[in-house]
């Protein structure tokens, strides 16, 4: 059965409507706070920004979802969970800090902030699942520990992911540190030595020291190397590679079913917003911001995770994109736009597995509200 997936334009059709009411009415026309009932500790997963970033969701739109919770007897927490690669969210007092610094603090949203998996990740549950990879994944104990969530995702692109939303935003977004490092285990790069400049920006972002770079070579050590991605994301002249195939695919299903594990015991109590809105080439986790790749859109919300995702990817694929973004080809519309950019990922791979595995439908009814 096809899910149904509720969508809402940016362009105003009332005399005093705005953004925030669109996405009060998204909520409501899917029965969102109907989940839920009085008392229960709600979390809502966002992503608080790498410090340098620009493209994460706006403080206001939490509001507006904390609000609505309170109305309904709830108590919300924003929460994420720390980061495996060196940078301003890796531990829980520099997460907090660059969350306050990029406006999520209680004056702007009305909540409290919990970063999920504790002061340095090691906060997790191990929870069972019955996927092809794996058989259990570490959820953060204070989302695992919640009674019911919703996912507020920013839908862009990822270096080896293709795109990140709702299932990125469950899968990689719920797993502790240590769970994140198994999903990245086999994505390993490589530095093509004819291009690299040995600029050395890519040494300092490595959370491994795994890059070797000297006069006479530059080359990463694979048994050092975690597959997290950074040094490709931080290279800007295109030195370095990460393989297609089984690499970038075992990831995308594994994450897959780190978000079949982040929903188990609460697969009835959650819901996705998906904020199609400076759609940009790269992850939030960036610190810096590229130009759109498309036009905003809108916004989204359903029940389903898989069908959220689908119906975001088909959205982006009908715009068409800039000429003068990151995009190599794909502008037309119908065009794959993150294959434009990240050639080497299949996009499909996640989707096609996390309906494998009964996360939810790529099958999708759209619902459009203006």
């Amino acid at each position: 059965m096809a899910a149904k997936v509720y969508f809402s334009g940016l362009k105003a059709t009332k005399k005093k409507e705005n953004h925030v009411h669109k996405l009060a009415n998204l909520a409501r026309e899917g029965s969102l706070w109907d989940k839920f009932k009085k008392g229960d500790l709600i979390a809502i997963k966002v992503h608080f920004g790498e410090q340098g970033n620009t493209g994460f969701i706006n403080p206001i739109y939490t509001r507006e979802i904390v609000s609505s919770l309170k109305k309904a007897g709830c108590k919300p927490f924003l929460t994420d969970t720390n980061t495996l690669y060196v940078g301003t969210r890796g531990n829980s007092v520099d997460h907090l800090e660059t969350a306050l610094a990029h406006g999520f603090g209680y004056a702007t949203t009305g909540a409290p902030l919990i970063i999920a998996d504790g002061l340095t990740g090691k906060n997790y549950i191990e929870v069972p699942i019955e996927g092809e990879h794996l058989k259990s994944v570490r959820i953060a104990g204070d989302i695992y520990n919640a009674h019911g969530a919703v996912t507020m995702s920013h839908f862009k692109g990822h270096v080896l992911t293709s795109f990140g939303g709702a299932i990125k935003n469950l899968g990689m977004g719920l797993g502790s540190r240590s769970g994140k490092y198994k999903m990245h285990q086999g994505a390993i790069p490589e530095i093509d030595e004819e291009v690299c400049v040995k600029c050395m920006d890519c040494v300092e972002w490595c959370p491994t020291d795994a890059i070797i770079i000297t006069k006479s070579e530059s080359k990463i050590n694979r048994e050092l190397c975690i597959g997290c991605g950074e040094c490709k994301v931080t290279c800007t002249y295109g030195a370095v590679k990460v393989s297609g195939g089984s690499t970038t695919r075992e990831l995308q299903e594994k994450m897959a079913e780190y978000a079949l594990g982040g929903v188990k015991g609460k697969e009835n109590k959650m819901g996705y917003f998906n904020f199609l809105t400076n759609i940009t080439p790269e992850c939030d986790c960036c610190g810096w911001s590229d130009r759109p790749l498309v036009p905003d859109l809108g916004f989204l919300y359903s029940d389903d995770p898989v069908a959220i995702d689908q119906a975001s990817l088909d959205l982006v694929n009908q715009a068409r994109g800039f000429e003068d973004s990151a995009l190599k080809e794909n502008h037309e519309p119908g065009g794959d736009k993150f294959r434009g950019v990240h050639p080497e990922v299949n996009p499909e791979d996640q989707l096609r597995h996390a309906e494998k595995i009964g996360l939810g439908t790529r099958e999708y009814k759209l619902i459009t509200l203006d």
